[in-house]
Formats: C-alpha cells, structure tokens, sequence
C-alpha cells in the first residue's frame, strides 16, 4: 500500500488493511470477507452524569461487538478523549484477531467513554461507569459480552462497572475481568499484559542468541503495560535505557534503576525528574539509540513520517495498533522487525480468560498457576507465529493476521453463517 494512501487511513481502516492482506493470501472467501469487513453491533449511548460542581455534563460512549463466532465477545473499556467510534471500532477487530491468535474461546469487542479521567474525581467516574453500564447492559453478559480494563480504567472501574451490572442482574462476577482480586479477579491480571510483553522479548532474545543483558530497551509508555514491562523485563536481565510518560521523559545508557523509579514514580505522578537519568523528550524515545523499542501507550505513534528515525533493529508492541501502515512499510524496507500487537500484549486478555474461567467454575487459581497457563500459551502462540511467517515467507504482522483471520473464518464455516 502506498504511504502517501496509509496516511490518510482511519483507526479501523488501516486494522482492515492488514484483514485485506490476509484475505488475499489466504484465498479467503468473499463471503465471509464481507462479515468480518464491518461489526456485528455498534451502540452508540448518550451519558449525562451530574459532576460534582451541580452541572450536568454528556459524554458519549460506545460498545462494539465485532465478531462472535469464537465465543461471547471480549474487550476492554476505555476512558480517553479520543475514544470516538472509530477507534473502538479499530480496537474491537483487533481483539477478535488476538483472541483467535491466542486461541482463546471469545471473540473481539471494545468499549470506550470520550472523556478526561485525569480531570475527573473518583465520584464523578463512578456514576459515569455505572450511567454507561446501564445504558448497555442489555447486550452484556457472562456468554455474551466481558468487559475489561483498558486505557484510563482499572480494578476499580471494573467492580463498579460489576456492581451496576448487579444490580439488574444479579451478583455476576465473570460479566467483567481485571477486577479486584477481593471481588473475585485473578491474581497475577495485574502484570499480565507486561509479563506477555517481556516474554516476547525473553523469547525473541533467544531466537537471536543474544543475552538479556546485551540488549537495550526504550519504552514508551509507564502506565500499568510499560511498568509491567520494565520490571520484568529488568528481572529477566534486560537493561533499560530509555523510558517516556505523558509528562516526559527519560533515558540513562547505563541503565535506568526501575525500583529507584518505582519509589520515584509514587511521588511525583510521572518519570520526569527522576535523578538517575538525564531528561529527553518523548519523541526522542522513539528514535533513541537501542536494541528493542516497546511503544506502550497509545495507537498510531509510529508513521511513515517518523518510522525512519526509528534505531531499534526490534520493535515490541506493547500498545494497541502502535504503528501505521504506512509506518510498517517503512521499518520493513530497513529490515526493523516488528512483533505485533496481537501476540505482543495478549497477556492481558489470556489471564483475563483465566479470570473468567474461575469465576465461572467458582474455584480460584493460585498466581503460579496463572503464571505457569500464561509462560505456556504466550510461549507457543510466539513460536507458532514465528514458524507460519518463516514457513510462507512473512512478516510476523502478516502471519498473525493470517493465522487470525483463518481460524475465525474456520469458526464462521462450521457455525453455518455462509
């Protein structure tokens, strides 16, 4: 595809880009080519919540179910102010491909809110997430629809989002994952996208022959997936060199201390100031001299426009859809491999399948076990995805898409749909 014609794609667009891709390698059928082009359900909900100053404010929200033919739909809630429908939709396609990489039984949804959390107070974002359940808790349910934590949400919005659900419903745990461990989550959700994340590199690591300790790593991102990462990452020997938040940035080629940050961190909200590293900006994380780069914070930070500042000869996707399509196109022209979003950071929704499996069999997993179910499947899901690209001569990204769309086009055969 061109990069002057990526550029200009949507959110969703450049996800269906890569579904397009597939479709022709794989000779897939029209037919089912048309189902998976556009969701199966879009709501789209106004929420006027009464803020704590007396005013009432609207927001709007969205939920989209993209395809079900795997299993009850799955996705997160996110709360950012560019949630618009467009990239909840994008997010939702993307989750159907990742669960059916991961072979998990669900298929792909997400859910999103337009709005600041970081200017919102903890009662103002309470009665939003319970205002929004209510509006589409019709189309919820623990063989229907889970939601999850995504980008400004966490534990706690998952138990009020539970409760509201609750209240309708009835005492319904497994409508939500990534919720409070007292209130029936998982142990280990916490880190589980982090820990997939430093598995992939753990694994690519070993693939190249190089030791942990000889390769530098700069990650874009500190929120739950980015910290994760570093300290993981960390423990398995990886130095990190190079960390960036939405206040700043820093980088040390020494190796950045990540307790030191952590303690850090817990006191002044954010990277920036921290004494064991010198001060960069954010877009010079991207483009700083290291090994591996893991961009773990929002989509689309790599375009063809930036891509060729890119030095790291591995990019990580830690985040959702970091990298354009015509962003991709440029770090495949320099030979820079990109392990992609949908194997990279599907630890989250893999423990989140163990969360929901407990819940419904009512029997909680130890954490070792947890971890033990989620080395296994990210570790066989990596050397699957790396087997079909060397097998038909892929880029990772394309094999996973290959490997993705194949087997919800398998689910969508054997259901009858076509």
């Amino acid at each position: 595809m061109p990069a002057e014609v990526a550029a200009i794609l949507s959110p969703s667009e450049s996800v269906l880009s890569s579904v397009y891709d597939a479709a022709q390698r794989i000779h897939l059928e029209a037919d089912i080519l048309e189902l998976l082009k556009t969701p199966w359900r879009e709501i789209r909900a106004q929420l006027p919540v009464r803020m704590d100053h007396g005013k009432l404010q609207i927001f709007e929200g969205y939920r989209v179910q993209h395809n079900g033919a795997r299993g009850p739909y799955k996705g997160g809630l996110r709360y950012h102010p560019k949630a618009d429908i467009d990239e909840v939709r994008a997010l939702a396609m993307l989750m159907t491909y990742k669960c059916a990489l991961m072979d998990l039984p669900f298929g792909g949804a997400k859910g999103g809110i337009m709005c600041d959390p970081t200017r919102m107070s903890m009662t103002e974002l309470n009665r939003l997430t319970r205002t929004y359940t209510q509006h589409i808790h019709m189309v919820l349910g623990i063989a229907r629809d889970i939601a999850a934590p995504d980008m400004g949400t966490n534990a706690q919005t998952m138990a009020w989002m539970m409760d509201a659900y609750g209240q309708l419903h009835g005492h319904t745990p497994g409508i939500v994952t990534g919720k409070p461990v007292e209130l029936g989550g998982s142990y280990g959700r916490e880190q589980a996208t982090g820990r997939g994340v430093a598995i992939c590199m753990r694994e690519y690591a070993q693939r190249e022959g190089v030791p942990p300790a000889d390769i530098r790593v700069a990650v874009q991102g500190y929120g739950n997936v980015g910290s994760w990462t570093c300290r993981l990452a960390g423990q398995m020997g990886f130095k990190i060199v190079a960390i960036g938040d939405v206040k700043g940035a820093i980088a040390n080629p020494a190796g950045i201390d990540i307790a030191a940050l952590d303690k850090w961190v817990a006191l002044a909200g954010s990277v920036a100031g921290f004494e064991g590293a010198e001060p960069i900006t954010n877009e010079a994380v991207l483009a700083y001299d290291c090994d591996y780069l893991v961009p773990a914070a929002l989509g689309e930070v790599i375009t063809g426009e930036n891509a060729g500042a890119v030095r790291a000869r591995v990019l990580v996707e830690g985040a959702n859809h970091p990298v354009t399509p015509s962003g991709d196109e440029v770090l495949a022209a320099r030979k820079v491999v990109a392990l992609p979003d949908v194997l990279v950071n599907a630890g989250g929704v893999t423990v989140s399948y163990f969360e929901w499996t407990q819940n419904v069999q009512q029997f909680r997993w130890p954490l070792e076990r947890v971890n033990d179910e989620l080395e296994a499947r990210m570790v066989a899901a990596f050397n699957g995805l790396m087997a079909r690209a060397a097998l038909d001569g892929t880029r990772p990204r394309q094999a996973a898409f290959d490997m993705g769309v194949e087997r919800v086009a398998q689910a969508i055969r054997l259901r009858g749909f076509v």
